[in-house]
């Protein structure tokens, strides 16, 4: 029996999120994933199978995401196939770049950072309406930056996942977790190894409740130790939210 040898490629590509139900392939919706395999598979005359870095939820955006593939022939132009994929694309998602990695290599577990944004904007804007999730009043951002220390003290935080889920840990390791005034914007960036089902905007939902003072600085600490998502703030919108970076060691890559 003859083995076939495969070659991996990385793939980096940014989105628009707004039309797709989230990055995972779904049963009767679109999401990124299909429309980026059906693309591939068409364009390499092969079917492709994709896995990406992560599953971002509907309508949240990526500025930087990568997945992997494998094919049976090594790519003879990776500049073509971009070329070629961006015009086979609608225009809400761009193919940044393909890099061929170690055959072991993978596109979520070899994830040493992911990096989130969420975008609000505290003055009505047509053009920000579909991107930043519009907030009247303006919160106190000193006091959501002393509550979002307490992140980085903690590890386990279940309190912010979504319920249900099929996760075998709720441990990540918070690394930043700020809010900027940049504008009329309010920006609120965190990073950690690994993030859970909804986590960021769950985060950001009970900032804003300590932001508007309906809760105290203090409180975190004992929700994040309570485990218990009821006691978490509101899940904020999706289209504010924004997977921005995501860090490999580059050992992993062979081009």
């Amino acid at each position: 029996m003859i083995s076939m040898e495969l070659t991996r490629y990385f793939i980096e590509l940014s989105y628009d999120g707004s039309a797709y139900h989230g990055w995972q392939r779904q049963p009767n919706a679109i999401s990124v994933q299909q429309v980026l395999e059906e693309a591939l598979s068409r364009l390499v005359r092969n079917s492709i199978n994709i896995l990406g870095a992560g599953r971002t939820d509907t309508g949240v955006h990526a500025l930087q995401m990568f997945a992997h593939f494998d094919v049976s022939q090594k790519i003879a132009n990776t500049k073509e196939l971009i070329f070629h994929l961006n015009s086979f694309l609608k225009d809400d998602i761009s193919i940044k770049g393909i890099r061929q990695v170690k055959p072991s290599a993978n596109a979520r577990f070899d994830a040493t950072a992911r990096y989130y944004e969420y975008h609000i904007s505290t003055a009505k804007d047509p053009f920000h309406s579909q991107f930043h999730y519009y907030l009247k009043n303006q919160p106190d951002i000193d006091m959501m930056n002393e509550a979002a220390k307490s992140l980085m003290l903690y590890q386990d935080f279940q309190c912010f996942s979504k319920t249900n889920t099929d996760v075998k840990t709720f441990l990540c390791d918070i690394k930043k977790a700020v809010w900027k005034k940049e504008g009329s914007s309010l920006i609120f960036y965190i990073s950690s190894n690994r993030f859970l089902r909804n986590m960021v905007r769950s985060i950001v939902g009970t900032l804003l409740e300590v932001g508007y003072k309906k809760r105290k600085v203090e409180d975190i600490d004992d929700l994040i130790k309570s485990k218990d998502r009821r006691q978490a703030g509101f899940s904020v919108p999706a289209h504010g939210l924004y997977l921005s970076r995501i860090e490999y060691p580059q050992n992993i890559f062979i081009d």
